[in-house]
C-alpha cells in the first residue's frame, strides 16, 4: 500500500475515535484521553509480519497485537462468564467458552428478554457441561436482565442478543469492568458504532479484553492466506470480490398474544433497528475480510439493492439482495454481492485479483495469471474453518497469561463499512464514508425500552406494510 493510502486510512479510523469522543462527551459520558492514538494502519505486506500470525493462544488485534497487562493474570484460576442473548447463537458461544482449556470456566449467569430462551439454551448447555454450569439463582429476563447479570461477579460476559442492542450493553459491560466476548456486527447504525468506539476507548483505559465474533481472524488457513497476499504472493492487489448468496433465513410468524414490540424482537432479523440487514448481520464477515487484507476501510460506496421475493408483513423492512462498489483510499475496488433468494447460485467466499495472479481467500487457494494452483493452504480446517472455537480458546489462553486483546475498533469499523453499504443501496446514491459515519440517525431508542408494552421503533402504515426503503427517493430510511 502507498505511504498515501496508509495516511488516509489512518486519517478515517483517527475521524472515527474522534467522532465517538466528541458523541460520548456530547451525552455526559466519560471522555478518554483524545491524544491516545491506537489506530496505525500497517502496510500490506508487513500487516502479517509484525502481528498476524499469531496461531494457538494468540489474538489478532486489528492490525496491531495490542495487548496489555491486565491488572489480574487469570492462570488457571476459574473464569466466571456471563451468558446476554440466551439464543442459538449465544448457547453455542457459552458452550464454546466453556470448553477452553487451561484454567477452569463457570458459567455463573444468564439473562435474556424471553424466559423460553433462557430454558432452552441452560437445557443445552448444561448437556454439554453439567460441571460448569451454576445459574439457580442468577437468571435474570427482562430488557434490564442485562443490568442484573452485570451485577455478579461474572468476570467475562458473551453478548450474544440481536445486534441492536450491543451497543447499550457492551457500554454497559465495560463500565461494570466486564472483559467482554460480542457477537457480530457490533450496531445496526453510525450513531451504535461511535458508541462502540467511544466504550471500547474506556474499555482500553480499563484494561479489558474485547473479543469480537469475526472469527475468521482466528482462522489459520485465513491467517496464512491473508499472509501470502500481504507478502506479495500475487503482485499488487487491485480488485476483489465478496459473496454472502443463499436461500435467507427463518421467518418467525406474528402470534395474536404478541405485542408490536415483541414481534419485532422474535423476528428480529426482518427490522433494521435490530439487525441492520443481512448486509450486516451476515455478509459484515465478508466485508471485514477484506477490510482486513487491505488495512484500510473504503472511502465511498455505491450500490442497488431490493426486494425481489420478499415481500410479504413478515420480512419486515429488509432487502433480500444487496450488490455494492466500494472504492478503498489506495484505489482498490471491492464488488460486494448478497442475496437472500432460493433457487440461485449460492456462494459464502472472499476474492482477490492482482497483478501476478488471483486468491480464492476462503479457500486459501493461490492461482497464477494461467490460473494453475501454485499454492494452498493444508491446515486441516474444511472450507467454513473453526474459528468459532479457536477465537475463544485463543481469547481465554490471553487472559489467562494477564493480556487484554482488543478487536473492538476494527470489529466496528467493518460493520460500519456494512452500514455504508446499505445506506448506498437504500438510497440508490453514492456515500462516502465521512457522511455515513457521522450521520445521526438513530434506528431506535433501545435505551428507553422496559417492557413489550413499549411502542415498537417502526409501525404499520395504513396498508398493513412497514416503511421500506425506494432508492432515488427522499426516504431517510438507513
Amino acid at each position: 500500500m502507498k505511504k498515501t493510502a496508509r495516511s488516509q486510512a489512518n486519517k478515517l479510523a483517527k475521524q472515527a475515535k474522534a467522532d465517538a469522543l466528541a458523541t460520548a462527551e456530547a451525552n455526559g459520558n466519560a471522555v478518554v484521553d483524545p491524544s491516545i492514538d491506537e489506530t496505525t494502519v500497517p502496510s500490506r505486506r508487513n500487516f502479517i509480519k509484525g502481528s498476524g500470525m499469531m496461531l494457538a493462544g494468540g489474538a489478532i488485534v486489528g492490525g496491531n497485537l495490542a495487548v496489555a497487562r491486565a491488572a489480574h493474570a487469570y492462570g488457571s484460576d476459574t473464569i466466571k462468564i456471563g451468558l446476554v442473548g440466551c439464543g442459538a447463537r449465544g448457547t453455542g458461544a457459552a458452550i464454546q467458552a466453556l470448553n477452553t482449556a487451561g484454567g477452569g470456566t463457570r458459567l455463573v449467569a444468564m439473562a435474556d428478554v424471553f424466559e423460553s430462551s433462557i430454558q432452552t439454551a441452560y437445557r443445552t448447555i448444561n448437556s454439554k457441561h453439567p460441571d460448569k454450569v451454576d445459574v439457580d439463582a442468577t437468571r435474570f429476563v427482562g430488557f434490564d436482565a442485562y443490568q442484573q447479570l452485570l451485577k455478579t461477579d461474572c468476570d467475562f460476559v458473551i453478548l450474544a442478543t440481536p445486534p441492536g442492542f450491543r451497543p447499550l450493553h457492551f457500554e454497559a459491560a465495560v463500565d461494570a469492568g466486564k472483559h467482554v466476548f460480542m457477537e457480530k456486527p457490533v450496531a445496526t447504525d453510525a450513531p451504535g458504532v461511535r458508541r462502540i468506539l467511544a466504550a471500547n476507548e474506556k474499555a482500553k483505559q480499563k484494561g479489558l479484553g474485547v473479543q469480537v465474533g469475526l472469527q475468521r481472524h482466528h482462522e489459520f488457513r485465513y491467517r496464512e492466506c491473508i499472509g501470502k497476499l500481504q507478502d506479495g504472493a500475487i503482485g499488487d492487489l487491485m480488485f476483489g470480490r465478496a459473496y454472502w448468496n443463499g436461500g435467507g433465513v427463518w421467518v418467525r410468524p406474528r402470534t395474536p398474544e404478541q405485542t408490536e414490540l415483541e414481534y419485532q424482537v422474535r423476528n428480529w432479523y426482518y427490522f433494521n433497528w435490530i439487525c441492520g440487514d443481512h448486509i450486516n448481520e451476515q455478509h459484515v464477515h465478508n466485508l471485514d475480510v477484506i477490510n482486513w487484507l487491505l488495512g484500510e476501510y473504503p472511502i465511498e460506496a455505491q450500490g442497488q439493492g431490493g426486494r425481489e421475493v420478499r415481500k410479504g408483513t413478515d420480512h419486515g423492512q429488509i432487502f433480500d439482495h444487496h450488490m455494492v462498489e466500494f472504492t478503498y483510499p489506495s484505489g482498490f475496488k471491492l464488488l460486494s454481492q448478497c442475496r437472500h433468494i432460493q433457487g440461485c447460485w449460492n456462494n459464502v467466499s472472499e476474492h482477490v485479483h492482482g497483478s501476478r495472479g488471483t486468491c480464492d481467500i476462503s479457500d486459501a487457494l493461490i492461482r497464477d495469471r494461467q490460473g494453475n494452483k501454485i499454492w494452498q493452504s493444508d491446515a486441516k480446517e474444511t472450507k467454513g474453518g473453526k474459528g468459532w472455537q479457536q477465537e475463544h480458546h485463543d481469547f481465554f489462553a490471553s487472559l489467562r497469561r494477564g493480556e487484554t486483546p482488543n478487536e473492538a475498533d476494527y470489529g466496528a469499523l467493518s460493520t460500519m463499512t456494512a452500514i455504508m453499504g446499505r445506506m448506498a443501496t437504500y438510497s440508490g446514491k453514492v456515500v462516502k464514508w465521512d457522511e455515513a459515519i457521522n450521520c445521526k440517525q438513530s434506528l431506535a431508542n433501545v435505551d428507553a425500552m422496559y417492557s413489550f408494552d413499549d411502542t415498537a421503533p417502526v409501525q404499520l402504515d395504513a396498508n398493513g406494510q412497514y416503511p421500506v426503503a425506494v432508492p432515488g427517493s427522499k426516504d431517510k430510511t438507513v
